[in-house]
């Protein structure tokens, strides 16, 4: 029986309990690189074009790093706040996986924009696959993201649609209200994965990309 959007809520928030500050403060570490880069490209137009190059480069390290770390939390492994740079000792997986995705997704995409919403669906679990085995390549991880997602796709958006109400009130708090509400929704959907890859078995320890 499926796991309802209520109680992946309620895992959520039995896993930041006393992990909120460390939860946010992972996401304002996630965007510091992109900030940096953002604010060089202030100085001159060639900063600016090597800043949005190195964006694209580590934006793959980032998402790899976010995935470990939350998992973490959803798994009550309390993962320091640093750990959501995990992805950098991974950078090549990493930074393939990202620009694989990007190229399919966008493929979809110039069909219709459904078809493109349906594969970021489709391959939405890439990157906690990689997080559990860093030793298949990305290719790989977007397979099985493939299999795991069939008849679940629906699922994982309507559960992101059930914040919706949250997201509006986050506008009342000019927006610093949605860092709380990212840890959210970021330990909810690492919930949603275990649930659907283990289907309610105990999930594996995340592994540490720093040995890979």
């Amino acid at each position: 029986m499926n796991v309802s959007y209520s109680e992946f809520r309620r895992r959520a928030r039995e896993s930041l309990r006393g992990q909120w500050g460390k939860s946010v403060g992972a996401i304002l570490l996630a965007s510091i690189p992109s900030f940096i880069l953002a604010f060089l490209g202030l100085f001159s137009h060639t900063l600016k074009v090597a800043g949005d190059i190195m964006s694209y480069v580590i934006a793959g390290m980032i998402a790899l790093g976010t995935a470990a770390f939350f998992l973490g939390i959803s798994r009550h492994q309390k993962p320091p706040a640093k750990s959501i740079y995990q992805g950098f000792n991974n950078p090549g997986k990493a930074f393939l996986l990202y620009i694989l995705m990007a190229i399919f997704i966008c493929l979809w995409t110039l069909l219709l924009i459904i078809p493109g919403i349906i594969a970021a669906y489709r391959y939405s679990q890439a990157y906690y696959i990689l997080t559990d085995n860093p030793n298949i390549s990305p290719l790989e991880a977007i397979r099985r993201s493939k299999e795991m997602m069939v008849g679940h796709k629906w699922r994982l958006f309507v559960l992101q649609l059930t914040f919706i109400g949250w997201a509006l009130l986050c506008i009342l708090t000019l927006g610093i209200g949605y860092l709380w509400l990212g840890a959210y929704i970021s330990v909810a959907s690492a919930h949603f994965y275990d649930e659907v890859n283990n289907q309610g078995e105990k999930p594996p320890a995340p592994l540490d990309l720093s040995k890979s």
